[in-house]
């Protein structure tokens, strides 16, 4: 299993090795022990998502679960390819607005780990793009919330995306009340 850090810290990519031969790979895409082995703690996981997005340029996102509610997402394509991005949406933290995109698909079998006071948010690169994810916390439809995708400068690769109506409706950045703080932040 590789591990690399992002210029997020708490933002973690992880390869799992893949065993493959004539008939196709063998991953074990989740392993606890391996991760903590290699120095990474992650919460326990409570909720596992699959969406699937028909069209290239599906965006969703920044979305994020407020506290108590707020979820950590290890999250991996299935089938496809999308650019996932997170967000440093806790206030005090060093990095507060900034933001660390990745390529995730089936081919290169890399997942995020995006923790909880993240916003996440993604764009299809292909068709019938599948997203897996693990969640620490279960869905909480009061907590819900979305940033306007197209206010922090993250480049996405699309001009015009297709959005929900939650994303097309949802405040800028800067226009926005975070609900996360950093520990130790005042």
């Amino acid at each position: 299993m590789q591990i690399e850090t992002t210029s997020l810290p708490e933002v973690l990519v992880i390869t799992p090795a893949r065993h493959g031969d004539s008939r196709g790979f063998f991953s074990e895409s989740w392993n606890r022990a391996k991760l903590e082995q290699a120095g990474v703690h992650l919460p326990d996981f409570v909720q596992d998502n699959h969406s699937m997005s028909g069209k290239v340029g599906t965006l969703r996102g920044l979305h994020y679960q407020s506290p108590p509610h707020a979820q950590g997402k290890l999250v991996r394509c299935g089938r496809g390819a999308l650019w996932d991005v997170a967000v440093d949406a806790r206030q005090g933290s060093a990095t507060y607005g900034q933001w660390y995109g990745t390529e995730l698909s089936f081919e290169n079998g890399r997942q995020l780990w995006i923790p909880a006071g993240f916003l996440h948010g993604f764009v299809t690169r292909e068709p019938d793009t599948e997203i897996v994810y693990k969640c620490t916390a279960h869905y909480d439809a009061a907590s819900d919330g979305a940033v306007r995708w197209d206010s922090l400068g993250i480049d996405w690769g699309v001009s015009d995306p297709l959005l929900s109506d939650k994303d097309l409706a949802a405040p800028a950045f800067d226009d926005w009340v975070s609900p996360f703080t950093a520990k130790g932040a005042a």
